[in-house]
């Protein structure tokens, strides 16, 4: 089994997926002139902008859920393994991901926003919608959907439970061997398991409003709390800092592990833990109330950076400062560097609980098994949240009863047989889950790119109400030329709104004088 998802993994994560990534990032920065840049201070003002309604979710709530998905088991683990089989300077890989990805978070959570629908009371939205109403290619709207039901809800929930389930060991010991049909496994991953599925069944059953208001409170804290202990670690080895930053740096440029080990171990945890480009976000931007969807797209930017230039970089930092890890070398067995013993996995938390461990003694494994507990149990509930959507996505073609009761089960299934599961195994579905949905959607954006430019209209649109000054932005893809968004057709004639006069530099309809 481990050898033939090991082979698939290696098709869909070859060297052209990794330059994908790269290379969108970048062609997304350079068109919206790096707005990932430009608009920061925007981002941060628009984070508590707007209410909550009926239908949607405030932008904090959307920001929260996307983030519970963003921030997960690849902020801790995740980083981990892209040190140790990447060497330190695959931390620099991910800091370009983040921040050429920012931009493509822009892109896809902007289109979200313009193609979301309203379903059953309330919003829906994500890359199965915008690829049929943007590109109008309903059969490859119905892959992504197809595949992202069966990533979020089977291959992706068992990363977060196994990291879940390896903390919990590490802190508090395996405990008595239980033998099963399917192997035998520690009576403390199973127990914990169990623990997870009923918090989880919980909430998952009460639908998308608990998650948003379970997340909104749950996300900041453990993230903040989080980089607090990682500060401390920080701090209590400040004069490290520079030998870490020119470690980092200059293993990215002569690695250790060699240029294709660094790049391709930066981007894909890169990848897996921000989700840039992958096709997860946009779900959550889809649901939030706004009043032009530019400014939950900046909203879903600036959680990229939240990802990874604070929360992976926290771990990073702890684990180099402390020395808490050993870099795998290309034969099998052999470490380039090696400070932990053999028999600690690299995509496992144990890196991290070891470095916290080293500066405070006593603290570390039961801290990261506490906060790896709510990182992947957020991550968890936004994967059952994408899922469901594009079940939805499927239900207004064809209705399937007890479709969505079915993935509820699945997902538990699969989370409990994360808990007992090995890492390696657990890791690798992961890395296809993720890999077959950001092929899927960044090819997509691509396409819908040049064929109209919808995200990119709607940013000029909003930097030009923003420069007027005026008091409500409005949206109006009529006027700019968007087809295919009906929820904002809809909702400029029922509000009986008109676009501000901006001046004839407004049209971005393809007029001589459109800088686009």
């Amino acid at each position: 089994m481990q050898s033939l998802v090991d082979f698939i993994n290696g098709i869909i994560w070859s060297p052209a997926l990794i330059y994908l990534c790269l290379g969108a990032g970048l062609f997304y920065s350079i068109t919206t002139r790096f707005m990932q840049v430009r608009h920061f201070g925007e981002m941060i003002r628009l984070l508590f902008a707007g209410q909550s309604s009926d239908k949607g979710i405030s932008s904090f709530q959307a920001l929260a859920v996307s983030l519970s998905g963003r921030v997960g088991t690849g902020n801790i683990a995740g980083v981990a393994a892209a040190i140790g089989f990447g060497g330190p300077g695959a931390v620099f890989w991910m800091w370009v991901v983040a921040f050429l990805g920012a931009s493509t978070a822009y892109y896809e959570s902007t289109l979200a926003q313009i193609y979301k629908v309203e379903d059953e009371g309330q919003f829906r939205g994500g890359p199965a919608y915008y690829i049929e109403k943007a590109m109008g290619q309903k059969w490859y709207a119905w892959i992504f959907a197809i595949a992202t039901i069966v990533a979020c809800g089977l291959m992706l929930p068992g990363v977060q439970s196994n990291s879940i389930g390896n903390a919990v060991e590490a802190a508090l010991g395996s405990g008595d061997m239980i033998e099963t049909t399917l192997g035998t496994f520690s009576s403390a991953k199973i127990i914990t398991g169990a623990i997870v599925c009923v918090v989880l069944a919980f909430i998952i059953f009460g639908g998308v409003k608990r998650i948003a208001h379970f997340t909104q409170i749950v996300v900041p804290f453990m993230a903040l709390g989080y980089i607090v202990i990682a500060f401390v670690v920080i701090l209590l080895n400040i004069d490290m800092v520079p030998s870490v930053f020119a470690t980092i740096v200059g293993d990215a440029f002569s690695p250790m592990a060699g240029v294709g080990a660094a790049i391709g171990w930066g981007v894909k945890r890169g990848v897996y833990s921000n989700e840039a480009g992958q096709g997860t976000g946009p779900h959550a931007a889809a649901a939030a109330q706004v009043d032009h969807p530019a400014q939950q797209g900046m909203v879903q930017a600036f959680s990229i950076y939240i990802d990874t230039l604070l929360v992976c970089s926290a771990t990073a930092f702890m684990i180099i400062i402390t020395g808490a890890y050993n870099v795998h070398g290309g034969a099998e067995g052999a470490f380039l560097v090696q400070n932990l013993p053999a028999e600690i996995a690299a995509n496992s938390p144990v890196f991290t609980q070891m470095a916290i461990e080293t500066a405070m003694p006593g603290l570390g494994k039961p801290f990261v098994a506490i906060a790896l507990f709510f990182f992947s149990f957020t991550t968890i509930l936004a994967y059952y949240y994408i899922a469901e959507t594009n079940i939805a996505y499927i239900h207004r073609t064809i209705h399937v009863p007890g479709l969505t009761f079915v993935l509820k089960i699945a997902l538990l299934a699969s989370v409990f047989y994360g808990a007992v599961k090995t890492a390696n195994l657990a890791w690798a579905l992961g890395d296809i889950g993720v890999g077959l949905m950001a092929w899927l959607n960044i090819v997509g954006i691509l396409i819908i790119f040049f064929m109209a430019k919808p995200a990119l209209k709607a940013l000029k649109d909003y930097e030009m109400q923003k420069k007027a000054g005026v008091k409500e932005y409005v949206f109006d893809p009529v006027k700019l030329g968007i087809k295919g968004a009906d929820y904002w057709e809809e909702r400029m004639k029922r509000k009986g709104q008109k676009s501000p006069d901006l001046g004839e530099d407004s049209s971005t309809t393809g007029t001589a004088k459109s800088t686009l």
